[in-house]
């Protein structure tokens, strides 16, 4: 999501030699990529994906992206976008045409189409429900493009317990295309995911694509140590909500200790921590240069030992969730 934003459509392809010959297979995207979203560079992630796919034996990789929902004001993307079949169908050919691929192996919902709290707020308000379009409708939609072969699997992004329940629940009823992913965020210093989603997703068989392993940054310790060191948090002050809470700075001082006496680049504990869960399918990376590209690969050699692991526990009691 760094690509036409902080990387240019070169930079992207190198990124993405770089990640396919190191064995990575799954590549993830969006239509309202890059961020932070605008007018002027939105599609741009898809489409310099698409020039790097042209040509490339396509039945290697696992290509994802996700369609745009309601509540952010975008009104760059098809007036205003909606989780309903008219947008579905839109959003799909329009994906598949930037990626320059006939078929997408996972697609995504990327937040639900009614209100639900996120990207840093965690309370329901009652206030906040809006008119959205029934997930038995969304489903159906979804699985006229599986009939078609556009998509194989379809997944959820940003989703809650009772999202993923009812998406089941539906596709149960009507023999729609079930949910096999959920993409959300979690790292050391938010396992929410652990509490309601882990369970429902068990029973459900829908796999976690963890995404913000390192909490944009924080758990590589950069801002720790400089507040102003460059990233997307100093960047786009916008994305900094979910960490200018109070337990965010001693909580990652922890985690930054533990690696330290461990020996552990902090950066490889927590890739190491959110790939070994039992939930997880898989881990979402971003980078922004080759450098931290490769740091982040290099974790996929790390095991975290049973101590690690103890007194990570042991952080995550005093200072549970701080980033949500």
């Amino acid at each position: 999501m760094t690509f036409g934003e902080q990387n240019s459509e070169a930079e992207a392809h190198a990124q993405l030699d770089l990640a396919v010959d190191r064995g990575v297979n799954l590549i993830d995207t969006a239509e309202m990529y890059p961020v932070p979203p605008r007018g002027e560079t939105v599609h741009r992630t898809e489409s310099y994906i698409g020039s790097w796919l042209k040509g490339r034996e396509r039945d290697q990789l696992i290509i994802a992206s996700k369609i745009a929902g309601p509540s952010r004001g975008f009104k760059w993307i098809r007036n205003g976008p909606r989780i309903n079949a008219e947008h579905i169908h839109a959003a799909v050919d329009a994906s598949l045409a930037r990626l320059q691929t006939d078929y997408l192996d996972l697609y995504q919902i990327h937040w639900p189409d009614r209100y639900v709290p996120m990207f840093g707020s965690s309370s329901y308000e009652l206030s906040e429900e809006h008119e959205s379009t029934p997930i038995s409708e969304q489903l159906q939609a979804l699985g006229e493009l599986v009939a078609a072969g556009k998509v194989r699997y379809i997944g959820l992004s940003n989703e809650t317990p009772w999202g993923v329940a009812e998406f089941i629940r539906c596709a149960e009823a009507l023999g729609l295309p079930e949910v096999v992913s959920i993409q959300n965020a979690y790292h050391l210093m938010n396992r929410t995911y652990e509490s309601g989603l882990a369970e429902v997703c068990r029973h459900s068989e829908v796999g976690l694509l963890a995404y913000s392993p390192l909490a944009f940054g924080w758990l590589s310790g950069k801002y720790h140590a400089d507040a102003e060191a460059s990233g997307r948090i100093t960047l786009f002050p916008g994305f900094g909500q979910r960490y200018n809470k109070p337990n965010v700075q001693p909580a990652t001082a922890e985690y930054l200790r533990i690696a330290a006496d461990a020996g552990l680049n902090p950066v490889h504990m927590a890739l190491a921590f959110a790939r070994s869960r039992w939930f997880t399918s898989s881990v979402i990376l971003g980078a922004t240069s080759l450098a931290q590209l490769n740091e982040n690969l290099d974790s996929a050699d790390v095991d975290l030992s049973a101590d690690v692991l103890e007194q990570i526990e042991t952080v995550h009691q005093y200072y549970p969730n701080p980033a949500p």
